[in-house]
């Protein structure tokens, strides 16, 4: 491991320890803002550029709203796991996950069911005591992108076990911001 991949996995565990005082209120606040957020971006995209990839080896947005919705059905999953207390069985969920076919999907199909696992996922949450705690946790495939010496940008995997909370603000909310920027790239590169 390079210097500069320690590092952040460094800054991602400090992030995810840092979450750890927030209430359930809290957590459901950032994470809303982060789905309404992306809901914005994705109501720009204009149906006929939706598909469209900005360049052959990156993602239309239409397979960035496929993979938020594959990786969010088993999510939802997690989450009630561990608000339950249980660990969740399997592996974590594939980082790159997408349906078999994401543009034969129908754009407004895929928006519906975006919208539905933001909801299971802030009704889940507000149903959670202030005061609960559990030593549950769940893995997760932990993505971050880490500049290397000679300037290209290179994502860093590996499995992290994470408290409710940390969870929760990565799997939808940065999830859901950094896949709001992509889509957003993608829209500007289309225009």
């Amino acid at each position: 491991m390079t210097s500069a991949e320690a590092q952040a996995q460094t800054r991602a565990r400090a992030y995810f320890t840092s979450k750890a005082t927030l209430t359930p209120t809290e957590v459901r606040e950032q994470i809303v803002a982060a789905f309404d957020a992306l809901d914005a971006v994705l109501a720009s995209a204009p149906l006929e550029r939706a598909a469209r990839r900005p360049a052959p080896a990156e993602w239309s947005v239409q397979e960035v709203v496929d993979h938020l919705v594959e990786t969010y059905r088993p999510g939802v999953d997690e989450l009630r796991c561990v608000l339950a207390g249980q660990r969740p069985p399997g592996e974590p969920i594939p980082a790159a996950l997408q349906s078999k076919a994401p543009l034969l999907r129908p754009w407004p199909w895929l928006l519906t069911e975006l919208r539905r696992a933001h909801r299971d996922v802030v009704e889940l949450i507000d149903r959670v005591p202030a005061a609960f705690e559990t030593s549950a946790r769940v893995p997760i495939v932990m993505v971050v992108n880490v500049p290397q010496p000679d300037g290209p940008v290179r994502p860093l995997h590996w499995i992290e076990e994470l408290e409710w909370k940390a969870y929760a603000l990565t799997s939808w909310r940065l999830h859901a911001i950094d896949h709001m920027k992509q889509a957003s790239r993608a829209l500007a590169a289309l225009a």
